[in-house]
């Protein structure tokens, strides 16, 4: 595979993403560029702590997850309106 048919591939791959996961692959791509390229944190997690990520994952590709604001609301609810 040519380095212009990996762009390729790869643009149409991101082209084809719906707009929320769009969203989260950009956000992944500026923490690698931002990043030390490293992913090396991925190898230091244990097997419980990896299968805890990618189950967290299919779980807001199946629409389980809850909203940032939703959790914030309610904590704020419960600790600045006692």
């Amino acid at each position: 595979m040519t380095v212009s048919d990996l762009k390729l591939k790869i643009f149409r791959q991101i082209d084809s993403l719906e707009k929320n996961r769009l969203k989260e692959f950009y956000g992944l791509l500026l923490n690698y560029v931002n990043g030390k390229k490293d992913v090396s944190d991925w190898d230091k997690l244990t097997a419980a702590q990896k299968q805890g990520i990618l189950d967290s994952i299919d779980e807001m590709d199946s629409n389980k997850g809850v909203a940032h604001k939703v959790i914030i609301d309610k904590f704020r609810k419960m600790y600045f309106n006692a």
